[in-house]
């Protein structure tokens, strides 16, 4: 017998082309709204994600936070700290979970956030699907999710390989964090396309997207309005955003600046969209040729 002849053949059940393995159904999260944050590599993710969490907690969710970077500084916002991840944890007991209590990889951050940070593997050496699995699987097995109303992965720029696209295997709702231009723009048009060839297989659909840091939006709501996508939020480019990450602080901890206020209150309003519920919206990525010829300068 070859010894590829007991991998399954999966081509085209989870997105065109794709050899992907399926989901195992015991991980499935039950009872919580999932939501996967995506975007550009340094668009302000990790902030965003941060804020919303913390918009969530001030609503009265439980709310649990999931960073899906090596870098794990999704949470840095809301505890104040690097925290180990739940990869490197792991390896300190040679992969015996059993081993492992709630509060070894687990922190509370601000307004009750419980915050995670899956890690990754070393550059080169894996795959980051891997390590988000065994995060949901170490979450389950010590039912961290039974009591959560929320729960956010925060995912590493904008990779749409099976790896970084796993978080979509759990999620209800994708959202985007974009800018006003072009290379934002472009990446969110191939993370649209990732999460359609997802919601073949899985109950991920696209929320929406957030316009971060930029003054204007036309340029995100002129590609919006060619495929068919929706801007649920902006948030202006303010200083005290920028602040607030050097302060190791949510903008909720932050002193009542007027821009401050103002961000609070969008955030406020982007997770009671959220809460309630957005329509699954299936826009049709434009081919790269086509968004130089939309938003493409002469």
């Amino acid at each position: 017998m070859s010894p590829r002849d007991d991998i399954p053949q999966l081509r085209g059940q989870d997105g065109e082309g794709s050899v992907q393995v399926h989901q195992d159904p015991t991980a499935k999260i039950e009872g919580a709204k999932v939501f996967s944050v995506y975007g550009k590599g340094g668009i302000g993710k990790s902030t965003t994600s941060s804020n919303l969490s913390a918009a969530f907690a001030k609503m009265g969710k439980r709310v649990l936070q999931i960073g899906c970077d090596p870098k794990h500084d999704s949470t840095f916002t809301l505890t104040g700290r690097l925290q180990p991840t739940v990869i490197d944890i792991l390896k300190e007991v040679d992969f015996h979970p059993e081993e492992l209590r709630p509060e070894d990889f687990v922190t509370t951050g601000w307004g009750g956030v419980k915050c995670v940070e899956a890690g990754g593997p070393p550059a080169g050496t894996g795959c980051g699907g891997y390590v988000v699995g065994q995060t949901v699987k170490l979450l389950k097995q010590h039912h961290m999710l039974e009591d959560t109303d929320v729960v956010i992965f925060d995912v590493l720029g904008d990779v749409v390989c099976g790896g970084f696209a796993a978080p979509l295997q759990h999620a209800d709702r994708a959202v985007i964090v974009t800018a006003n231009d072009f290379d934002s723009i472009y990446a969110m048009n191939r993370i649209i396309a990732a999460v359609q060839a997802k919601s073949a297989n899985y109950k991920v659909r696209l929320a929406g997207c957030i316009a971060n840091r930029s003054r204007e939006t036309n340029e995100v709501d002129r590609y919006c309005e060619k495929v068919g996508f929706n801007r649920i939020a902006h948030m202006p480019d303010v200083d005290a955003i920028r602040r607030s990450r050097l302060k190791k602080k949510t903008l909720f901890e932050m002193d009542d600046d007027e821009d401050i206020v103002a961000c609070r209150a969008e955030y406020i309003r982007l997770a009671e969209t959220l809460w309630r519920g957005t329509d699954p919206l299936a826009p049709a990525p434009m081919e790269d040729r086509d968004i130089f010829e939309l938003l493409g300068f002469d």
